[in-house]
């Protein structure tokens, strides 16, 4: 096996996920399932998984479910050892599966959470950059709280001055932005420094503030219909509103229920536009951080060494496959996402 001369930090906020069982409503009975989640984190997660060398970098507060977070996260190889202990609490979100017709809802209580309240000088980002070749942020830690996105524009400031390759998913959150900014106020000002950006096409207009043709995007995507010329024209609508941007992906989804959902995506590298394989995901078991999976995948292709089409068509695989586990985390190997690029989708049992 080659080896990858990469290694990757990821800064966010990482939260106790709460789901009730199976496709219950929240509450319906006495039991919730504990597990963590985060986005920042599952891409942490993903890219160890696959081997690479990954921090994550949050604050969380000296506690015993902290404490068991970051346990989880070492079991799955993530090098927690930059983690910053203070403040007061550690987020929570609520999950309840969508089946059918019904839609998945998320609740958050993450307000006055550790990341939250924590400010510029918490982090030494020249000792975290040290050795660190990638950086990767979402959306949604500057959407948290004016500290937040404070500690995010620092820490990308100082990452482009040292060199590093910096990617952000846009991930818009409406209902995190509650502290007086909007999201393109925000954002705009952060994706100045990032070189590949990743997004489904909602978080493209409404984090940043571009639309093309927003009237029939919801209307395409809930009647199946994937029209690949207005999400190139997005692609380049963003990376024309953002010189500085290399890269820019976008996730393609076709929404027909909660069980069933048409997934692709398209990349452009201002030379060319590629558009991945479809795959039609049937009895989705957890959509939860599929993006996620797609980021972690697609930055796995590129710091690997492979070409821009065959580092899509691997993001779209392995996202493609998360839709298959319960909780946030992707856990696939690099051979099961390989497979399924090479057409075996038969879900025969492997001996």
């Amino acid at each position: 096996m080659n080896v990858i001369n990469a290694r990757v930090v990821t800064f966010g906020e990482i939260m106790l996920r709460l789901k009730s069982p199976g496709h219950e409503r929240l509450l319906q009975s006495a039991m919730l399932e504990a597990t963590f989640g985060g986005s920042e984190a599952n891409v942490a997660e993903s890219l160890a998984n696959y081997g690479i060398d990954v921090a994550y970098v949050t604050a969380l507060p000296r506690n015993s479910i902290a404490d068991a977070c970051i346990k989880f996260l070492k079991g799955l190889g993530v090098d927690t050892s930059l983690i910053v202990r203070g403040g007061d609490r550690m987020g929570v979100y609520y999950v309840e599966a969508g089946t059918n017709q019904r839609a998945s809802l998320v609740i958050y209580d993450r307000a006055g959470s550790s990341i939250s309240t924590v400010d510029n000088k918490a982090f030494d980002w020249d000792s975290i950059f040290s050795g660190a070749t990638w950086f990767h942020i979402t959306g949604i830690t500057p959407a948290i709280s004016q500290n937040a996105a404070d500690v995010t524009l620092n820490a990308v400031s100082i990452a482009k001055k040292k060199g590093l390759t910096i990617s952000c998913d846009y991930n818009y959150r409406k209902n995190l932005w509650k502290y007086g900014k909007n999201a393109a106020e925000v954002m705009s000002e952060l994706v100045e420094y990032v070189d590949v950006g990743i997004a489904n096409e909602e978080d493209c207009q409404l984090a940043l503030g571009i639309t093309v043709d927003e009237i029939t995007w919801e209307s395409d995507i809930k009647k199946g219909t994937l029209n690949i010329d207005k999400y190139r024209a997005l692609c380049e609508a963003v990376l024309d509103r953002f010189p500085n941007l290399k890269m820019q992906a976008i996730t393609l989804r076709l929404s027909y229920s909660a069980d069933h959902n048409g997934w692709s995506g398209c990349f452009h590298n201002r030379q060319e536009f590629y558009v991945g394989p479809y795959y039609e995901i049937n009895d989705i078991v957890d959509r939860v951080g599929s993006g996620d999976a797609f980021s972690g995948g697609l930055i796995y292709g590129l710091v690997s060494g492979m070409d821009h089409l065959s580092a899509l068509h691997f993001a779209v695989a392995a996202s493609c496959l998360k839709h298959t586990i319960p909780g946030d985390t992707n856990r696939v190997t690099i051979d099961e996402v390989m497979r399924l690029l090479q057409g075996d989708a038969s879900g025969r049992v492997q001996r």
